[in-house]
């Protein structure tokens, strides 16, 4: 800003030459002279094409036609400043007694070129003959000066950074400056255009010899771009860059602050700004271009939420660290991705007929690394409600861990690990533990599924992978297991089954009411298997295995339940029951024919067992077997045999012997 500054103050010291020299030497002349005194002072090149005015009343000045200021040699963008024309004034009685007072100054289509090599030279660094430094020999070095007015029309401002590879136009500029007082404050006013989105400034200076140097002063700065606005007040310089103060911002706009920025605007859902984004804050820039917030309050459409935070930018991306709190947080339309329930299904958060397969887009998460702690009196996710909630969300690197330190949940708590990996694709995963849970609000919202009342414990590991939601249930893979204590399974009356076999018992106000379910499960390829399930109930008891296809939604699950005539659990009568179907609308059936196999294989084993007990009846009756208590009839068979042999063995001897007298 000084060059400007001091190069338009060596340019109006000129016009005291160019009046008093206007009746003795040509415009031409004239133009010749300003154009060496500039070169000495600057070091760059000025052309004043066409005459040079003067005028005397009502004030001193001077008026060119087309002018022009050379770029520096290395540049590439050609001429640093071209203008169709200047005008300034000067008030001629205080120049005369030292003081210079500019009382206006007047640039048609001006258009100014910044550029910074990649070398890190920078073109607006003059140099005059003498061989000095940038600003040495420039005119208004320490000379005070006052500026009534300045004007700029139908502007251009280009300022292109080679080693950066970056590009800023603006165009349509229209502005104003007032240095009433050169120790005093200043104004500044201009409106343009960046990236086809107009914007307006309006800046504040308190002191503007120290902020002429670059020193921090106290300012207030106000930007409007469409219906967002932003507002600063506080402390800043310009040398180094740097800033503290209040900021208060209404970012509702963010098409327009989106195009100033650059960038495609994003689509924010709603509960993360897509109608309102609102901040306000203690905010401070360091000369190492890192931000930091400080009694930060962010209001993203109906939530609200309070901040501390701290953004640096020396690494390979940016990292932020920061602590927020904050109320009833919703963000159910969020994690839809919809504005709405998952897949835009009915209650529950999911469609009766699939899961969502709308890609889902995580490249935010390469954008900066981050630390957030996150304090919330409950979360609203959609899928899932939350209450006390306290999460540690680390990023690094596009890889995403949600440290879940504290979650109160449907009655109960979770804790463990979440984790959303966007690193090579997408995937989620898990460590997660669910104790005292109120099953039929959890189900609810994550499967619309309400039959299941009673609180359980679920410890569940599990990975998915894809870039859907369809995608990721059908891809998972895990292990876990499953315990509830007294509840209640509506819809099916298993008791009523069994003492009738007859499958009707199911539908409204049917249920069975249950002392404890335990199970154990694997999923591999978005499918729930399950080989241990045992079910408690007071004249009811079941085991169960069987499929659950979390991809499909789907049923395939064996429950063989056991109806005890008795309380003390004698008696009874096992029929299998078969589950099957989707998960909006399964099937019960009783598996008569498993049924009638197994009485069949009883009632076969029962005559097998008759059959052998008549054998055994007639031997014993015709070959005078009679068994030993615990002795088999093979075995009786062998001992008579054993005896009829030794008997005759016997006789046998005898009569040898006897013969032999």
């Amino acid at each position: 800003m000084r060059w400007l500054i001091r190069s338009v103050l060596a340019l109006s010291l000129l016009v005291f030459l160019a009046v008093a020299a206007v009746f003795m030497i040509p415009s031409e002349r004239i133009a010749a002279l300003a154009a060496e005194r500039f070169a000495e002072v600057t070091g760059r090149r000025l052309v004043i094409e066409g005459s040079v005015r003067p005028s005397f009343f009502p004030t001193l000045g001077v008026q060119t036609g087309p002018v022009s200021v050379s770029n520096a040699d290395w540049g590439l963008e050609g001429d640093m400043l071209r203008a169709e024309g200047l005008s300034i004034t000067l008030d001629l009685a205080a120049l005369m007694g030292g003081e210079v007072r500019i009382t206006g100054i007047s640039a048609q289509g001006p258009q100014l070129v910044l550029e910074r090599a990649r070398d890190g030279r920078e073109n607006w660094v003059f140099g005059g003959q003498d061989g000095g430094s940038a600003e040495a020999g420039m005119a208004g070095e320490g000379t005070p000066f006052t500026l009534d007015l300045a004007e700029v029309s139908d502007g251009r401002f280009t300022f292109v950074d080679h080693g950066a590879g970056s590009r800023v136009v603006l165009r349509a500029v229209n502005g104003e400056a007032r240095i009433p007082a050169f120790l005093g404050a200043a104004d500044f006013t201009f409106d343009a255009i960046m990236n086809e989105q107009p914007f307006e400034t309006r800046l504040n200076v308190a002191e503007f010899a120290p902020f002429l140097e670059g020193r921090l002063v106290g300012v207030d700065l106000a930007l409007t771009a469409g219906e967002a606005d932003l507002r600063f007040a506080g402390q800043a310089g310009w040398n180094p860059l740097a800033a503290e103060g209040d900021l208060v911002a209404n970012l509702a706009d963010l098409s327009a602050i989106s195009a100033l920025a650059g960038m495609a605007k994003p689509d924010l859902p709603q509960g993360l700004g897509a109608q309102k984004v609102e901040a306000t804050g203690q905010l401070t820039l360091t000369d190492a271009l890192s931000l930091h917030l400080r009694g930060g309050a962010l209001t993203l459409d109906d939530n609200r939420l309070t901040l501390d935070a701290d953004l640096t930018t020396a690494g390979v991306r940016p990292n932020l660290s920061a602590q927020v709190q904050a109320g009833a947080l919703s963000l159910a339309a969020a994690m839809s991705g919809s504005g709405g329930e998952i897949g835009g299904g009915a209650r529950g958060g999911t469609q009766a007929d699939g899961w969502p397969t709308a890609p889902i887009d995580v490249s935010a998460l390469g954008l900066m690394d981050a630390s957030v702690a996150l304090t919330a009196d409950s979360v609203d996710l959609g899928v899932a409600k939350f209450g006390t909630t306290r999460v540690v969300t680390t990023i690094d690197r596009a890889r995403a861990v949600f440290d879940l330190r504290q979650i109160a949940a449907y009655q109960g708590t979770v804790s463990g690990q979440f984790v959303v990996n966007g690193r090579n694709g997408l995937s989620v995963g898990g460590d997660l533990v669910l104790s005292g849970l109120a099953m039929q609000s959890l189900l609810m919202d994550l499967g619309g599924y309400d039959r299941l009342i009673g609180t359980g414990d679920l410890a569940l590991k599990f990975l998915g992978v894809g870039n859907s939601v369809d995608a990721i249930m059908r891809s998972f893979s895990g292990s876990g297991n499953l315990r509830l204590g007294k509840g209640e399974l509506r819809g099916l009356d298993i008791a009523g089954m069994l003492r009738t076999l007859d499958a009707g018992f199911v539908g409204e106000g049917q249920k069975t009411i249950f002392e404890a379910v335990t199970a154990g499960f694997t999923i591999d390829g978005g499918v729930l298997r399950n080989s241990d399930l045992a079910f408690q109930a007071p004249y009811v008891t079941a085991t169960g295995n069987g499929e659950v296809n979390l991809g499909a939604r789907t049923l395939d699950y064996r429950l063989r339940p056991v109806a005890l005539a008795a309380v003390d659990g004698t008696g009874g009568v096992m029929v299998p029951l078969l589950i099957t179907g989707s998960w909006a609308s399964p099937r019960f059936r009783l598996d008569l024919e498993a049924l009638a196999r197994e009485r069949f294989e009883e009632q076969a084993k029962e005559a097998e067992a008759r059959a052998k007990a008549e054998l055994e009846r007639k031997a014993e009756q015709e070959l005078g077997i009679i068994r030993q208590e615990g002795e088999s009839l093979e075995d009786a068979a062998r001992r008579r045999a054993q005896e009829a042999i030794d008997a005759e063995a016997g006789r046998l001897l005898e009569r040898l012997l006897g013969g032999g007298n």
